[in-house]
């Protein structure tokens, strides 16, 4: 089996019920960062590591997702009668070559592990990688790129790894790991959202990874882990027994999680002042922000 990987996992199917009423009848990974949408930084993410087949695991109300994706003439002639010529070339940054996407019905919300599981058809006896949009990653060199330049050099399983705070464990998988060579440790073990008192260490499994197809067939007894769901670390730890080829990678980069309103607006504050265009003006509100008392618009949500 080939250690290249050119296919990338990309589950989207979750109501994002953390952002309703948004998300009633826009995806979650379809709202903006800035000017561009949250799945737009995964997929530009994956083009740098050199992914040519990108797999959406969707699910019914996500037609939105897929027409991101398709070309927009109407639109580009109306910007080319504009004259805008730079915005017909952000416009076409979002298009995909035909038969580049492909996308899968995750039919009952099972977890991640059952979503990555859905796709095996289509992902074949290759290893193949998986992001988690929610997760954005601010790096020099992009995350997946930096895991795939190690995962040349040893292959096997391997997950992106960072701290986190001991309190917040119970909302991670968390590791367990031995010896380490530069940024990537030997994992000895993995446990889904432990309690704090048995969590391993504090560091957690990020939204990034690199897996073989074995990983698949340990998915196919569906057996439902912590919250009664098929959790993919539960199959990636069936490796660490079996095999012990399994890696953590600890990324150079920030890691936002845009799956809550915290770290969503973390992010929105940080993209925006890495803008040239933006950040004078920006930096200015937020620095009157903190010094000031800003009036809380009235339209608040409660």
């Amino acid at each position: 089996m080939s250690n290249r990987v050119t296919k990338a996992v990309f589950p989207v199917a979750g109501f994002g019920t953390r952002f309703l009423p948004a998300t009633k009848s826009v995806p979650k990974e379809i709202l903006p960062l800035v000017d561009r949408p949250l799945i737009q930084y995964a997929i530009d993410e994956a083009r740098a590591a050199g992914i040519t087949e990108f797999i959406f695991v969707t699910s019914r109300g996500k037609s939105a997702l897929e027409d991101y994706f398709d070309s927009a003439p109407e639109l580009e002639t109306a910007l080319q009668e504009g004259k805008k010529h730079s915005l017909i070339e952000t416009l076409r940054q979002t298009d995909m070559d035909s038969g580049a996407v492909a996308y899968i019905r995750q039919q009952e919300r099972r977890g991640l592990g059952h979503a990555v599981w859905c796709a095996r058809r289509l992902i074949g006896d290759e290893p193949f990688a998986v992001i988690l949009p929610d997760d954005v990653i601010d790096a020099e060199t992009p995350c997946l790129e930096q895991m795939i330049e190690s995962y040349r050099e040893i292959g096997g399983n391997m997950v992106a790894a960072m701290e986190v705070a001991r309190e917040n464990v119970s909302s991670y998988g968390i590791l367990d790991v031995a010896d380490s060579v530069g940024s990537t440790m030997r994992v000895r073990g993995m446990v889904e959202k432990p309690k704090v008192e048995n969590a391993p260490s504090n560091l957690a499994v990020i939204g990034r990874y690199i897996l073989t197809p074995k990983v698949l067939e340990n998915l196919d007894s569906m057996k439902a882990g912590a919250g009664g769901e098929i959790q993919l670390t539960d199959a990636i730890a069936g490796e660490i027994s079996s095999s012990q080829n399994v890696h953590a990678f600890r990324f150079k980069g920030r890691r936002f999680d845009c799956g809550t309103k915290s770290g969503y607006l973390q992010a929105t504050v940080a993209f925006g002042l890495a803008r040239d265009e933006l950040r004078d003006e920006f930096l200015e509100f937020l620095r009157s922000a903190v010094d000031t008392e800003v009036p809380i618009p009235a339209a608040r949500a409660v």
